[in-house]
């Protein structure tokens, strides 16, 4: 299971992360804060999509 944050057209949020809470779904602002700070710091170090496909094909021909 991975971090996920649901955002409402009225503003409220649920979350769920398993490192927060044991998976179950929060909504206290704390805790859906942990959970947004955790994805930026996954997407900061992501590939960019380009950086994704060249990777993959890279280990594709080492195959």
């Amino acid at each position: 299971m991975a971090d996920e944050v649901l955002k409402f057209p009225d503003g409220s949020a649920m979350g769920r992360s398993p490192a927060v809470a044991n998976g179950r779904p929060v909504s206290e602002p704390k805790q859906l804060r942990i959970l947004e700070l955790r994805y930026g710091i996954i997407r900061a170090q992501a590939l960019t999509p380009r950086e994704s496909t060249a990777f993959i094909e890279q280990l594709l021909g080492e195959t």
